[in-house]
């Protein structure tokens, strides 16, 4: 299993312990509220919501990271395309963060 599978797997986890927002507004209301430690953003996302997200993360001073397309991320965590997703644990966001820049 390599390492971009290991974090896929630490992300639908995370999702069943109920640490992670996804969607583009509760990915928002996360950063804006302080609960999120990671943020990834879908490769596929639009432009404009890449962006969004990259100024919202450095406001905030939370991680964003660029990783995958929307069907991966949306299966990861079992649900249909997703392009944005807050990790709201200190220490799944440090090992997701930490998988995902290996692969």
């Amino acid at each position: 299993m390599n390492s971009q599978s290991k974090g896929l797997s630490m992300l639908g986890l995370a999702m069943k312990a109920g640490k992670v927002s996804s969607g583009e507004f509760a990915t928002e209301q996360a950063v804006k509220s302080g609960s999120a430690y990671l943020v990834i953003l879908a490769e596929t996302a639009s432009a404009n919501t890449q962006k969004k997200f990259r100024n919202m993360c450095a406001y905030y001073k939370v991680p964003c990271i660029l990783f995958g397309d929307k069907e991966q991320l949306g299966r990861a965590i079992g649900r249909e395309y997703r392009s944005s997703l807050a990790v709201c644990e200190a220490h799944f966001a440090e090992k997701i963060a930490a998988l995902l820049a290996e692969a």
